[in-house]
């Protein structure tokens, strides 16, 4: 019988409703879809570009038939077939979108505007689509979200207040949704045209070998470290989760392994569940990929794509640095040792059979980065590498059939992605109908008085409510739209503000009360999910952090000369090293009582704020606790010896 606290790893993972298991025919015509959808996308992006407005119906329409074949429509449905209310919903999608891409001269035109009866037929077809699409792919929070402020662009009129408008009617609201400027803008846009090749290349990725390559050099490198394989997990998911841009996924597929492992050398089952969920929540901060989030933002904010990734570099440093020193202390609190040596991959055994798997990201990361190539081009040349390293060995080689599921998987995987930024396209479509953005945006600047700490308090707040028992990238959306413009009009660049809302909107991923990837490493576990939770909160406390150490310090982000930035980045440094401490209490070896845990916690918040003052002060206020604590361990330790 399955207890209260027991989690359905499964379902977590799928985010949404069950999978399907399709065979026979359906199997086969469903995996042609999907190998022949990668193969537009490659050819469309990388071959002969063609009009956006049919790349993006066309993306969608194949979002729209794989999530209906590979999703069920409710928990009781066949897992085996197609039901026959699946086909008709099919036949729809492809009606529609048929219609968009031979009516797109102009229809483009009518829309919002003037629209025809077909016009409005298709408008509804498309929108309750992308909303069952995204209730079998993410659950049912987004899609409510969306139907909300589908409501309030007509019954806003009645609304009082600075969110008040006049209101529109049905037909204008559902056309107008179906434009450039709502379900076919920006997120949908980032999606088939950057996001979508690199779910292909992490398919590629995971069927040449990199998956276990990434734990096993893990295992090598510390491993049998004191509490290695706690560390194993911390990175192994740091490498593993920025290409899988999915944090309850990597919970399921590196922690099946870690933690157990963490389990076997004494750590609480509460606590090796926080670990894996803190190590693969953190996945999605980690450059060069950041979950696929960094293409998203550079189309939102205008920025390149290099300038986000070095952004994410020293935050995500802070954060896994962060994680690993609480690992470390708490295996010192409770004197876990490390896997014997004999038991590990040696590093050069790895390195030398193996380390060839590490080339495509390399690839991926010199193409982007150094070679300044667009990201269309860089993931073709990750993806050629990719098969082109399985050739090494002969057990590894890829083939025909490889190849080709790897394509089809790529597909497969980009369903939750197409039908999250389709939704938050619903989202940002009345956003840009009703001006309601600016409006939220000077409600959240009323509220804060103009203050901008609290402004910074209350988006944190909000961005982790909406995005709470959301992926990633749909959580992401939803609050770049809603709370990001309020930041930067409280003096926040662009970049700072679209930062701080994507870290708190990944970190809702490990809080209570939804918090899902926590849940699904109390599953494996086998802990109380709200213990993980609280545990995963705590081991990952520097993600709450270090947003507001750089929407104070922008050198954080990598935006001002080098002296600025290292001196920010070490003040930082130190100031989570603190933190670290006060909350597990004890620096290193050194055990600290109740009052000094709290000043150094209380110091190490002092260097939130870059600044000579509040850093010295906190320097200072950390020191003296450490050495009066080291000095009454040195007069017990000679009492003993005395006596």
């Amino acid at each position: 019988m399955k207890k209260k606290d027991d989690i359905d790893i499964q379902e977590l993972e799928n985010e949404g409703l069950p999978k399907r298991e399709l065979v026979g025919g359906w199997s086969k015509v469903i995996f042609i879809v999907g190998v022949f959808m990668s193969l537009f996308h490659i050819y469309s992006l990388a071959i002969h570009p063609i009009n956006p407005w049919v790349l993006y119906s066309a993306h969608i329409g194949f979002g729209f038939i794989l999530t209906l074949a590979l999703y069920c429509g409710t928990k009781r449905a066949t897992k085996i077939a197609i039901p026959i209310y699946d086909l008709i919903l099919m036949v729809l999608s492809i009606f529609s979108v048929l219609y968009m891409i031979t009516q797109r001269d102009t229809i483009i035109h009518r829309i919002g505007v003037s629209p025809t009866p077909l016009d409005l037929v298709v408008s509804i077809i498309i929108v309750v689509l992308v909303l069952e699409i995204t209730r079998r792919t993410c659950g049912n929070i987004l899609p409510f979200i969306a139907v909300v402020f589908i409501f309030y662009a007509h019954f806003g009129k009645y609304l009082p207040g600075i969110l008040g408008h006049r209101g529109y009617s049905w037909s204008k609201i559902l056309s107008y949704l179906i434009g450039m400027d709502a379900i076919f803008s920006t997120p949908i846009g980032a999606s088939a045209n950057m996001v979508f090749l690199f779910i292909v290349f992490g398919a590629f990725l995971g069927a040449s070998g990199s998956g276990k390559f990434f734990i096993d050099l893990a295992l090598s490198v510390s491993g049998s470290q004191r509490g290695g394989p706690a560390k194993v997990a911390i990175l192994s998911s740091a490498l593993f989760g920025s290409v899988s841009g999915n944090s309850v996924a990597n919970v399921a597929s590196t922690g099946s392994f870690t933690i157990p492992m963490m389990k076997s050398i004494g750590y609480r089952p509460a606590f090796a569940g926080a670990v894996e969920a803190c190590a693969s929540t953190g996945g999605q901060i980690m450059p060069p990929i950041l979950g696929s989030a960094a293409f998203i933002m550079a189309q939102l904010i205008g920025e390149p794509y290099t300038k986000i990734v070095l952004a994410s570099i020293i935050p995500a440093f802070l954060y896994f640095y962060t994680v690993y020193l609480m690992v470390d202390l708490e295996a010192i609190k409770y004197n876990l040792k490390g896997m014997p040596k004999e038991n590990l991959p040696s590093f050069k055994y790895v390195a030398t059979h193996q380390g060839y798997l590490i080339l495509p990201l390399l690839v991926l990361i010199i193409s982007l980065s150094v070679l300044n190539m667009t990201p269309i081009r860089s993931s073709i040349y990750a993806i050629i590498t990719a098969i082109a390293v399985t050739y090494i060995r002969k057990e590894t080689r890829m083939g025909i059939k490889g190849i080709l599921t790897a394509l089809a998987q790529g597909a497969y995987s980009s369903v939750g992605i197409i039908s999250a930024c389709a939704t938050a396209g619903i989202v940002v479509g009345v956003l840009n109908m009703t001006g309601a953005g600016l409006k939220f945006a000077s409600a959240v600047i009323s509220l804060s008085m103009g203050i901008l700490p609290l402004a910074l308090f209350l988006t944190m707040l909000a961005s982790i409510v909406l995005g709470m028992g959301l992926p990633t990238t749909a959580s992401y959306l939803i609050c770049a739209a809603v709370t990001a413009p309020a930041l930067v009009q409280m003096g926040l660049s662009p970049l700072a503000a679209h930062m701080f809302v994507f870290y708190f909107a990944c970190i809702s991923a490990i809080t209570p009360p939804v918090a899902l990837a926590a849940f699904a490493g109390a599953g494996i576990a086998k802990a109380k999910p709200i213990d993980v939770a609280f545990t995963a909160c705590k081991i990952g406390i520097s993600a709450f952090i270090i947003p507001f150490m750089f929407a104070y310090g922008p050198s954080l982000l990598w935006g001002t000369s080098l002296n600025r930035i290292l001196s920010s980045a070490i003040s930082a440094t130190i100031g989570v090293t603190m933190l670290s401490f006060g909350l597990q209490k004890r620096a290193f070896k050194i055990e600290l009582n109740t009052i000094g845990s709290v000043i150094i916690t209380a110091s190490s918040l002092l260097l939130i704020k870059p600044g000579i003052m509040t850093d010295t002060i906190g320097v200072i206020a950390c020191s003296l606790v450490i050495i009066v604590t080291l000095l009454r361990e040195k007069v017990k330790k000679e009492a003993k010896e005395t006596a």
